[in-house]
């Protein structure tokens, strides 16, 4: 029978957890000064939060800046243009996060005049917030007495408990959520907590290699320390092999302008500029085959470097060759190719946003 429930072993420790944990954090606040802590506001707390998703402080930091100068606020965001959207997230991968951004812009413009709701059910009802987002959210932008249960809180508490549970299930998530919520401050110190656990676990209670346990403040209460078992902890099941495809990128060159194809509005990288590529590895001789049925006439074909891009359940094993065409009388494209885009250099770093996944090629042109 499937475990619906879990209970998470020695609960009463947490309760001592709050007060070493926020003495640590506002003694070392200024030596992890981020920017969306400096001035805190709903908006720059939720963009901050999307953004840091599977990447880390450093590389989110010109990515915010950049960001909120373009759209300084959520009726900006909601009104933004796609294209500049996806620019402005391009290299930050991931970009459902960014659409989804706008929808709920889009709601919260429409529903609470531009004002993100100081209330957990209806941030969570919010396109692209998760219970993590919307306890994020309401703790450090509101001071709601909410846990914001991520994969450093986990782990933090994992070890603390010298709890096995498996952390890849949503009811250890539940569990740990519950457990937390009798500590939680109110006000001011309930965002403080949360940041502290994050910049623990960022910091000290590290996910590989060796913690650091002499750095730590919560070392005296951990049961995992204790027991010399921190590196065993927390447990995480992948049940699912990710899928490996291959592909051949084609990175073609028209006097100085570059084919871009927009990829598909549903599904992985929807409605994102890409490279012209096939399924599988082709031969050279293959391609220009390809090509020439399209209507596009190779005059020379360059190997590049392979490369892989890895996604959570996809990766992408990449071949990929230059290929200069044929110039037309006029420059333009040939016949049969309605569906490539032709972009300058400057297009390309101005307004056409290439996924991570393509980032590697554009260093070949």
């Amino acid at each position: 029978m499937k475990k619906t429930t879990c209970t998470l072993p020695h609960p009463e420790i947490l309760a001592e957890i709050t007060e070493p944990l926020l003495r640590w954090y506002h003694a070392q606040e200024t030596e992890r000064a981020l920017p969306w802590r400096e001035e805190v506001t709903p908006y720059h707390t939720w963009l901050s939060e999307i953004m840091l998703q599977q990447t880390r402080a450093s590389a989110v930091i010109p990515y915010y800046h950049r960001f909120l100068e373009a759209l300084p606020d959520i009726k900006a965001l909601a009104a933004c243009d796609d294209e500049l959207l996806m620019k402005l997230w391009q290299g930050l991968g991931y970009y459902s996060r960014a659409r989804n951004l706008k929808k709920a812009a889009i709601e919260i413009t429409a529903q609470y005049d531009g004002q993100m709701p100081a209330d957990f059910q209806k941030l969570l009802a919010l396109p692209g917030i998760g219970r993590y987002t919307a306890s994020a959210i309401g703790s450090i932008a509101f001071g709601l007495p909410l846990p914001a249960v991520d994969g450093n809180i986990l782990r933090v508490v994992m070890r603390v408990l010298a709890c096995r549970e498996d952390i890849a299930k949503d009811t250890t998530k539940r569990a740990a959520e519950a457990a937390l919520a009798p500590h939680y401050p109110e006000g001011h110190e309930a965002g403080a907590l949360n940041q502290a656990f994050m910049d623990l676990g960022a910091t000290v209670c590290l996910p590989h290699g060796t913690p650091h346990c002499e750095s730590c403040p919560l070392a005296r209460l951990c049961l995992a320390h204790d027991a010399g078992c921190e590196q065993e902890l927390p447990i995480k099941i992948i049940k699912k092999k990710r899928r490996v495809e291959k592909l051949t990128v084609l990175v073609l060159r028209q006097g100085k302008n570059i084919a871009l194809h927009k990829r598909p509005a549903q599904g992985l990288l929807a409605g994102l500029w890409e490279f012209p590529n096939v399924s599988g590895h082709l031969s050279a001789e293959e391609v220009t085959e390809k090509l020439k049925a399209h209507g596009l006439t190779p005059i020379r074909i360059q190997k590049l470097p392979d490369a892989k891009h890895i996604f959570s359940h996809v990766e992408w094993q990449m071949q990929a060759f230059r290929i200069f065409l044929e110039e037309t009388a006029d420059a333009s494209v040939a016949e049969h190719t309605d569906e490539l885009v032709w972009a300058s250099p400057q297009e390309l770093a101005d307004i056409y946003s290439i996924p991570s996944a393509f980032q590697y090629f554009l260093e070949h042109i």
